[in-house]
């Protein structure tokens, strides 16, 4: 049962790690250049390109961020359950 626990929580970090970065491209491609245009000052496709590229390495960035947490969080976690007999023991 453990080993059905454990698999399950690394499929759901990839996939919110997938779903992060598929967010963040969806958003480049909605922006249709406006983001850049408003930032840099570009105009037409290379804006469209701007905003596509800025957009997918925000959600790679915010996907490493968010799914690295998880997974230390989920360590941290999990290195307490295993120090929690010893403590239960000493008493």
């Amino acid at each position: 049962m453990k080993f059905i626990i454990i698999n399950s929580f690394r499929i759901m970090v990839y996939v919110a790690y997938v779903a992060i970065i598929v967010g963040g491209i969806a958003l480049g491609i909605y922006q249709k250049g406006s983001f850049t245009n408003e930032l840099i000052g570009f105009t037409g496709p290379m804006a469209q390109i701007a905003d596509f590229a800025i957009f997918s390495f925000g959600g790679w960035v915010s996907a490493s961020i968010v799914c690295g947490l998880i997974v230390t969080l989920m360590d941290i976690r999990d290195d307490i359950n295993d120090r929690l007999p010893d403590a239960r023991r000493d008493m």
